[in-house]
């Protein structure tokens, strides 16, 4: 069999930043697996993006791109507006999707996608790189493991300062779904979401239009969540932090663990548990996130386990981040019920 039959093609919808740093990589560390196409609105982006990453092919449409036979696969890192129709395009295309998060703009719509997967029956998975770090990861074995027992309260500190190089839409178009909740505020749900093993089921918070902020743009927000466990979980997210360290903390009735320097892009990071018996930093094997991210991918795809994040996944945290968005918007608590918000 010849190289060119054993291998699976991706096609990237998006010429972005986070295809160049992080995805093309990923992809071409799984064997058999190689970004053949890239389509871009901007066809002259598109031709550049391809000829400085090696990419065999730059479309101007989504529709071409879709139309080549060597794509078996889609990445979608367009904006978040245009995740939805890009999403639905490639499903009946018949192309597998690895979309970004936030899914959609709306719950009716990520719902949709999912159910496009399924009648299509083709692969379908969220691209929530926190849950592929090494420090989450363990955060969530030391809870399942009960080594802080009950579970009462976490923390989840991911305020920085968003670079130039990303700024762009994220803080001066809303109607491409901009703004630190639905950009930040969706992986800090799902992380927690993965850490503790439950969903959120209540929420409360405020936003703030700080020195990034454009054309009403939220670029801060702090919010208190309440899991279906129970867990009372705060979050604080922004743009316009400079200096700070990131992190998730969970604490619980017989200890406390705590990760630093964890919500990143990088693997990063360390892993300290508290208990009666002292102080111990566990390890942690760190790893690209998003190469391990695309191997599951990768072996759901061939059969083998399922994805890091599945659709239903990227359906549940946004559904909690646009609850966040209601309560800072409204200043009531914003109950979360399979699949809808409404005031508590």
């Amino acid at each position: 069999m010849s190289d060119i039959a054993r291998t699976i093609g991706w096609g990237f919808i998006g010429a972005s930043t986070i295809a160049r740093e992080h995805m093309i990589g990923a992809v071409r560390a799984q064997p058999g697996h190689d970004v053949v196409a890239v389509a871009s609105g901007d066809p002259a982006h598109a031709q550049r993006f391809a000829h400085e990453n090696g990419i065999a092919a730059a479309y101007g449409s989504v529709d071409a791109l879709l139309a080549d036979p060597a794509v078996q696969v889609v990445y979608i890192s367009s904006t978040n507006d245009r995740h939805h129709p890009q999403a639905l395009a490639a499903m009946a295309a018949g192309k597998a999707v690895l979309c970004e998060k936030p899914l959609a703009l709306s719950v009716e719509e990520a719902r949709g996608m999912i159910d496009a997967a399924q009648r299509a029956n083709v692969l379908f998975a969220t691209n929530h790189h926190l849950r592929n770090a090494a420090t989450h990861r363990m955060l969530r074995e030391v809870v399942r493991s009960g080594r802080i027992g009950k579970p009462l309260f976490a923390r989840v500190f991911h305020a920085i300062w968003l670079r130039e190089l990303v700024q762009g839409w994220r803080i001066d178009r809303p109607g491409a779904g901009g703004g630190v909740i639905l950009d930040i505020g969706t992986h800090d749900v799902d992380a927690l979401r993965f850490i503790l093993g439950s969903e959120v089921a209540e929420v409360v918070g405020m936003s703030q239009q700080g020195p990034l902020s454009k054309n009403g743009v939220e670029d801060g927000v702090m919010a208190v969540l309440r899991m279906s466990d129970g867990v009372l979980a705060q979050v604080h997210a922004a743009y316009t932090v400079r200096h700070a360290p990131t992190g998730l903390e969970i604490h619980g009735d017989a200890g406390s663990v705590v990760a630093s320097e964890s919500m990143t892009t990088r693997p990063t990071g360390t892993v300290l548990l508290r208990t009666a018996a002292g102080e111990e930093l566990l390890p942690v094997e760190h790893e690209s996130l998003y190469v391990r991210g695309v191997r599951c991918f990768c072996d759901a795809l061939g059969g083998r386990g399922r994805p890091a994040a599945d659709g239903l996944d990227g359906l549940r945290s946004l559904e909690a981040a646009l609850a966040i968005a209601e309560a800072c918007r409204t200043g009531r608590a914003v109950a979360v019920r399979a699949g809808q918000s409404a005031h508590a």
